[in-house]
């Protein structure tokens, strides 16, 4: 069931950016500026002078220089603790044709990624230029997530956009991530263009899936683990893997389809464990890997007290986020390092270990000392082979952190 939105205020940026001279402004404090001064495009509560809370969440403003001079201009929302998301630096205009111009650069620049014809990450929010819109291709479906203000209004235009440079079947937005609520936003689920079906179905890395699209989690698959798990391929064969928290089976699928000599792949969901049986299946790998509901905890801990009939020699550990705020990070960290610990622990000799997190609160520093400290507690010397991120659909801005957030290393434990 879908759920319509409210309409837009009248005085929201529905027909593209206002000229920057009628733009109301913003000014920064003396020591506001040192953020937009490293390039990072979000600028804080407390970086600004005054806050006008009577304007139009998402409404774009011209940000001023502690000088007078013109800064940028982004999106302003006077009731998040990210004020203004930029979306450009400096005095100059910003294009008249923003969205299906930057919409469109972001295609371009993936051409010859899936991007045209194939499925994955065809809009990254920041990377891309439009605060806070996600976009995902699955084959000729797209599956949209705005998480700001500034895009929510702009929404028309986004959908607009979408369907001439694209051309989809149909455009679905699951506008449901809990980011949404710091802007002020409600969630809703909505077809905004032509017709969705439950489910689509991608090819990655030579395999089928069949993806849900209206349900799941995320917009319904993890693109950004795409490279890693090419990547990987060559280190799978002829070895027993175990693929914890497998979701719909693409790490425990492709090691199958690698030559791995046993494959079992482990999740709480029982929904989740269906959904990789049914993609096992439909690449013909049933009789070649094996799911179950199991919690990855708890697997860990039988593995690790020697109570498992059968020993694997690869484990995939590709966990939720567990760390979705500062509040929650030394708690992730310590639950990561024991999963890890254990891991390693139960692992023979030249065992390998392929670990992932996908938070930003978690820095590839913390990552490594993590990792450090797992190997420490498991009594094991792990050897780094390979580390490494998130797929070159999800860019990483250089100076803005947040936009790199996934970590990804394979190690060999002896």
């Amino acid at each position: 069931m879908t759920r319509s939105r409210p309409a837009a205020p009248a005085d929201s940026q529905k027909d593209g950016p206002m000229p920057a001279s009628t733009l109301k402004t913003l000014k920064l404090k003396p020591t506001g500026g040192r953020r937009l001064g490293r390039g990072h495009p979000w600028i804080f509560s407390n970086e600004l002078e005054e806050i006008d809370k009577s304007a139009v969440p998402g409404e774009i403003r011209r940000v001023l220089a502690p000088t007078g001079e013109p800064a940028g201009t982004g999106f302003f929302n006077p009731h998040s603790l990210i004020s203004v998301r930029l979306l450009r630096t400096g005095p100059e205009e910003l294009e008249a044709d923003l969205v299906p111009a930057r919409i469109r650069r972001a295609m371009e620049r993936r051409a010859g990624t899936g991007g045209e014809c194939g499925s994955g990450r065809m809009f990254f929010g920041e990377s891309d230029g439009i605060p806070g819109l996600i976009v995902d291709k699955y084959s000729d479906i797209l599956v949209a997530e705005i998480v700001s203000a500034g895009a929510e209004l702009l929404k028309e235009e986004i959908t607009a956009a979408l369907r001439d440079i694209f051309r989809p079947r149909g455009i679905y937005y699951r506008n449901t991530h809990e980011f949404r609520k710091l802007e002020g936003l409600k969630p809703y689920n909505e077809t905004a263009f032509g017709e969705v079906p439950p489910a689509a179905q991608i090819t990655e890395n030579g395999l089928k899936y069949d993806v849900p699209l209206t349900s799941g989690q995320k917009t319904g698959w993890y693109f950004d683990q795409s490279e890693n798990r090419a990547f990987l391929r060559p280190y799978f064969k002829g070895r027993k893997v175990m693929d914890l928290y497998t979701y719909h089976g693409a790490f425990a699928l492709t090691a199958a389809d690698a030559g791995a000599a046993m494959v079992w792949g482990l999740d709480s969901s029982a929904a989740a464990v269906q959904a990789a049986e049914h993609n096992a299946a439909l690449n013909g790998l049933q009789e070649k890997a094996l799911f179950r509901k199991e919690d990855a905890e708890r697997a860990l801990g039988a593995l690790r007290g020697g109570e498992m009939p059968e020993t694997p020699d690869f484990i995939l550990l590709d966990p939720p986020n567990f760390a979705r705020g500062k509040k929650n990070l030394a708690q992730a960290v310590k639950l990561l390092t024991r999963l890890n610990a254990s891991a390693m622990a139960g692992l023979p000799a030249d065992g390998l270990l392929a670990f992932s997190t996908c938070s930003h609160h978690i820095s590839r520093e913390v990552f490594l000392d993590l990792l450090r400290d797992a190997a420490a507690k498991a009594g094991r010397a792990a050897t780094l082979l390979a580390l490494r991120g998130q797929a070159s659909d999800h860019p990483i801005l250089l100076n803005m952190p947040e936009t790199e957030y996934l970590h990804f290393a394979l190690l060999r434990v002896s």
